[in-house]
């Protein structure tokens, strides 16, 4: 199988530049690599824009624990409503996960490895990968993810110094917990995106 270098848009996606080694080449045309980027940015937007005022309503309402209760059903519930929209496969991930269905495959734990270091490029946006491929019976794959850097926000439930009421909501829900432990700045995890065969067709046509 050949080789190359994953088609990366420099301006817009400051993350490292990745190597695609041992899957067919991407039979989609710029253009369409294109559109299908910008759908994953915008399907991506609304993911935070959407948990963010969740999160934001559910501490106004019933302080920090409540943002753990938006995590475990409204964030879910927005990946959902967002993939059935698009066809894509929505949703987040973590290298240190809370909820165990968020774990990561191969391509997102070496995606968010190399982000470790630096989860903001140089122009102070979040990293981003772009793949695209085909599958082995040549139909197109695309897989897009942007690394979520540790917020404010983010510490009160995943930093160092937790509220003894918030770990016990924490340690109740999510026995495993791995999630704690951040400072701002820090990769906290990533949006993962995954356009498969009929929806990358669909996205495309919604594209124009």
């Amino acid at each position: 199988m050949p080789c190359r270098r994953l088609p990366m848009l420099a301006a817009t996606l400051p993350a490292l530049l990745l190597m695609a080694c041992g899957q067919p080449e991407s039979t989609l045309s710029p253009a369409q690599e294109a559109a299908l980027l910008n759908s994953s940015q915008q399907l991506a937007d609304r993911f935070q824009q959407d948990l963010l005022a969740a999160l934001k309503s559910a501490i106004a309402a019933g302080g920090p624990v409540g943002a753990i209760d938006t995590c475990t059903t409204v964030a879910p519930a927005i990946a959902a409503q967002l993939s059935d929209e698009s066809g894509a496969t929505v949703r987040r991930t973590a290298l240190r996960v809370r909820n165990p269905a968020s774990k990561p495959d191969a391509f997102e734990r070496e995606t968010m490895s190399a982000w470790i270091r630096g989860p903001v490029g140089s122009d102070g946006k979040p990293a981003e990968r772009f793949q695209a491929y085909a599958d082995e019976q040549g139909a197109p794959q695309v897989r897009w993810m942007r690394a979520i850097p540790t917020g404010d926000l983010c510490v009160t439930c995943h930093g160092s110094a937790i509220a003894p009421d918030v770990e016990a909501a924490i340690a109740a829900r999510y026995p495993d917990d791995r999630a704690t432990g951040f400072a701002p700045g820090d990769l906290r995890g990533a949006f993962s995106i995954s356009w498969a065969g009929p929806a990358v067709a669909q996205a495309l046509r919604k594209a124009g």
